[in-house]
């Protein structure tokens, strides 16, 4: 069953495990349009685990986990992870490294370096596309890390705690990038943190992740302006 047309993600009775071992039961969630979600919790709590389900690695055990059509089968969901996987020996420039989100799509030479620039500029990166990814700062790249999610044009951007062994300044950076896409652009984000605090600062929705359950809050509605999402669909 498709969620309304409004919810991007919607979690039933879900249960998610490895193996023999359940690590979620009984989750239900409804992530809609425009939403900032915080998700936190201990480590092992199972906050990546329902994150690797979203993105499609993880099959339900049971339950359901519905994805809208306008997602297009996970083709506008970004995904930051905490590093860049890339072997640090290999020469890439940040502009190839950020492209790379554009593998598998078919987008025409015309709008690939049209969404490159737009992904590079909303990260404050343009001025840096010909520089080495490997020679910036650790806050630096992952704002490269976000932009290759953002030239999926996505509807649901998904971090995994992105913030990680970050220093303060460049944590804050971010931090402002990510809530300027959201309430100004509209974009929705699933957002894993260790950091109580920033989701009671930043989150239009919590949900705490403890003894293999949610539990969901909602902190405030999402900004007027998160009902247009960041590619300019209706």
């Amino acid at each position: 069953m498709s969620p309304e047309p409004d919810v991007l993600v919607e979690a039933r009775s879900l249960a998610l495990g490895y193996g023999g071992r359940v690590v979620l039961r009984d989750v239900d969630l409804a992530v809609r349009r425009g939403e900032f979600w915080f998700l936190v919790g201990r480590n092992g709590s199972g906050k990546s685990t329902f994150l690797h389900a979203v993105l499609g690695m993880l099959e339900p055990r049971a339950g359901t986990l519905s994805m809208t059509p306008a997602l297009g089968g996970r083709e506008h969901v970004g995904y930051v992870p905490q590093h860049g996987e890339m072997n640090p020996s290999l020469p890439t420039t940040v502009r190839e490294f950020v492209s790379l989100g554009l593998v598998g799509l078919a987008v025409p030479r015309g709008e690939r370096i049209a969404r490159l620039r737009q992904a590079l500029e909303r990260v404050g990166l343009a001025e840096l596309e010909r520089a080495g990814f490997w020679s910036l700062s650790g806050g630096l790249r992952q704002r490269a890390l976000v932009a290759r999610a953002l030239v999926r044009e996505p509807l649901l951007l998904v971090l995994d705690e992105p913030m990680n062994h970050l220093d303060p300044d460049a944590e804050a950076a971010l931090l402002a990038d990510l809530v300027e896409l959201n309430r100004r652009h509209g974009l929705t984000l699933l957002l894993v943190t260790h950091d109580v605090a920033m989701a009671e600062r930043h989150a239009t929705h919590v949900a705490t992740f403890v003894d293999g359950t949610v539990r969901t809050q909602v902190r405030r509605a999402p900004a007027a302006s998160a009902s247009t999402p960041l590619e300019g669909r209706a």
